[in-house]
């Protein structure tokens, strides 16, 4: 009770203010004017009170259907964004809505008649081809999952795998990719490479809400859980169509039902004292020699399809040396090191030229603020490897689009000249320029682009480089 106790207070660390709109909570002691000192208001107190009455063994939906866990949720859906629903509700109009209708939301939850509506069925290109199917709930059900998530993650994250990284709190990709380099100077460079065929399409209802018995008391919440897997999917034509299987994603509950399920194969993988790390369905297996994979391989497919009723995608599945594998986007070297893979550099290149475009008619400044969120969070997830002399050839690329979509926005010569004489550009440069005519591109590299269109102008633009936010 102590261990599921402190993982609990690790998730609820925020105290709501009541003064502020509904959803909007605030740390304690933070605001404007607050005392760190002074003592804890009313609405702390009682804060603090519900978080030791909860009842984690059986009145788990009590705890689920709290004022409390369902505002934080509200916040926790706005903050994550997502597209609308089947009924077309916006998250914006979510906190407006549960103002209105917290109380019935409440009783539905408690009385037994609250019903998920159909999530949305949108599918996407994946990376390396084929379409990933996403299921999006309405914002009132991404709510409602979002609360039970809140409650059930400090009940079940502590009894999972030391070897799970994969949406878990205080857990990372980061992590997953140093346990991994970490066996390879062990002396395991040989990767079993798993790849679950559509896992989330896939998964088994009946074995995953065994599994989940097991752990949770509560027959309510179980109940739920179970109209939640059910939830039809409807398509884009309006047609409704029943699920027997799967817990698509889009959801906030779907990690965490993955993570239950495939606990088992962590501990099927420990019990036979195998090294692996596994990112949600991701996982790859470190032995020492080609003969140990391939025998890992068979057997460990052999399980997953009689037990977990899941597919193994045979032709995806590979034993190899582990610096031939792509795992999370990085390539594990010899001893360990680790290097970006080609395909990551290549997706990155992707969404650089959809944003810097040359047709878009949008401001400079514009663009600039939407490509650094891209930038910043390439750069954050892949600083593990030694990317100091890529990072700057990024730069003079990303910079060189950057100057070609502005000049290109130029449209003509006397356009052209005008733009020059307005960034302080010398007549000598600007005409050597406009003699290039419509080359944008080439134009962009040229001698007077750089002098006039330098780094410190970028800089003025809000352009932040790769190099200097891997430096920070």
């Amino acid at each position: 009770m102590n261990v599921e106790r402190q993982n609990q207070d690790t998730l609820y660390q925020m105290e709501f203010n009541f003064d502020t709109p509904l959803g909007e909570v605030r740390p304690h002691g933070s605001g404007e004017g607050a005392n760190p000192t002074a003592a804890p208001s009313r609405e702390q107190q009682a804060f603090a009170a519900w978080k030791e009455e909860l009842n984690w063994e059986e009145r788990i939906l009590e705890n689920i259907a709290h004022r409390y866990n369902l505002e934080l949720a509200c916040q926790r859906v706005k903050s994550n964004k997502g597209a609308p629903g089947v009924d077309g509700m916006t998250v914006e109009e979510l906190g407006r809505w549960l103002n209105t209708h917290m109380a019935e939301l409440r009783e539905q939850l408690l009385n037994g008649s609250y019903q998920p509506q159909e999530v949305k069925g949108v599918s996407i290109p994946k990376p390396n081809g084929g379409r990933r199917q996403l299921g999006i709930p309405t914002a009132i059900d991404r709510l409602v999952q979002q609360a039970f998530v809140q409650v059930l993650t400090p009940m079940l994250d502590p009894q999972m795998s030391e070897s799970s990284y994969g949406f878990r709190p205080k857990r990372s990709a980061h992590q997953a990719l140093k346990a991994g380099s970490a066996y390879v100077e062990q002396g395991y460079t040989v990767a079993v490479d798993l790849d679950l065929e559509k896992f989330f399409d896939k998964v088994n209802h009946d074995i995953l809400m065994s599994r989940l018995a097991q752990r949770i008391k509560d027959k309510r919440v179980l109940y739920y859980i179970r109209q939640m897997l059910k939830a039809g999917m409807m398509d884009n034509e309006g047609i409704k169509q029943k699920r027997e299987q799967g817990t698509p994603q889009g959801g906030p509950l779907s990690p965490l039902l993955a993570n239950v399920l495939l606990d088992d194969l962590d501990r099927e993988l420990e019990n036979r004292g195998l090294h692996f790390c596994r990112y949600a369905d991701d996982c790859i297996i470190f032995v020492r020699t080609i003969e140990a994979g391939e025998r890992v391989l068979t057997s460990i497919s052999r399980y997953i399809e009689d037990e977990l009723k899941l597919k193994v995608n045979q032709q995806k599945s590979k034993v190899d040396k582990v610096w031939n594998c792509v795992y999370l986007g990085y390539i594990i070297g010899v001893e360990g090191k680790l290097r970006i893979a080609p395909a990551s550099v290549k997706k990155l290149k992707s969404k650089v030229r959809l944003i810097t475009r040359r047709n878009r008619p949008t401001p400079l400044r514009e663009v600039i603020a939407e490509l650094i969120p891209v930038i910043r969070g390439w750069t954050n997830y892949f600083k593990l490897a030694a990317i100091n002399r890529l990072c700057q050839e990024l730069d003079e690329w990303t910079r060189r689009k950057l100057r070609c979509l502005r000049l290109k926005q130029c449209k003509h010569p006397k356009g052209l000249r005008h733009f020059l004489e307005s960034i302080g550009c010398k007549r000598k440069l600007w005409s050597g320029m406009a003699a290039m005519g419509t080359r944008w591109w080439r134009m962009a590299c040229s001698q007077p682009a750089n002098i006039c269109m330098d780094n410190a102008w970028l800089r003025a633009e809000g352009y932040i480089s790769f190099y200097q936010l891997l430096k920070r």
